[in-house]
């Protein structure tokens, strides 16, 4: 059976960042119309949140493939391989925990997957966590609110888990791990706008 891969990103998140950038443009284009002069100070902020909403809630997201997972956060980019990853965790946000060159271990978290919050782990039951991979368990066999699969993190999770065991399980790490192959790209078009616009608005707002 081929493997299908899984492209993940919030609906939630992507429908906040239009609401704000088209709210943030309007402001920029209202501005301009009706105090060209004072749009040299004051669009400046309009347009930092605008790539802000962007880069926070429309960008980030996850890639589950055949050769490994892809996390595309605000301002960078990670590939890992399958056999680079040690664990998931499901903390704080979704978290690959993984080998690194200088051995020491790493964490990749998804901006895309936060933990849930009490209002959505609240009235979970056993049949919740049914099907959650062992790699998930502690020492004595238990588990995270965050992992049950009634949950959108869990249910991420156990994607990602299920296909990282399964793997393990046949032995396709035999051959070893490569820390080099996990590779980060940083967002830099995204760093620098975001600076250049954080300092037009200072500038502006203090002038």
């Amino acid at each position: 059976m081929s493997f299908q891969e899984v492209h993940y990103r919030p609906v939630l998140g992507r429908v906040l960042a239009v609401l704000t950038m088209v709210v943030c443009a309007f402001g920029a284009v209202a501005t301009v119309v009706t105090d060209p002069a004072a749009a040299l100070r004051y669009v400046w902020p309009l347009l930092l949140v605008g790539v802000l909403a962007w880069a926070l809630y429309w960008r980030p997201g996850l890639e589950v493939a055949e050769h490994g997972v892809t996390v595309v956060n605000p301002l960078s980019t990670h590939f890992v391989p399958w056999p680079n990853i040690t664990s998931i965790d499901t903390r704080y946000a979704l978290t690959l925990h993984t080998v690194t060159a200088d051995e020491r271990g790493g964490t990749v978290r998804v901006w895309a997957a936060p933990a849930s919050g009490r209002h959505r782990t609240l009235g979970l039951s056993p049949k919740d966590f049914d099907g959650i991979g062992e790699s998930a368990r502690g020492r004595h066999g238990e588990v995270r609110l965050t992992d049950a699969t009634s949950t959108p993190i869990g249910n991420l999770a156990q994607l990602v888990r299920g296909r990282w065991e399964r793997l393990r399980d046949t032995g396709a790490f035999a051959s070893g791990i490569d820390p080099e192959a996990s590779t980060v790209r940083w967002h830099r078009g995204t760093i620098a706008a975001v600076l250049a616009l954080g300092a037009a608005t200072a500038i502006g707002l203090l002038v």
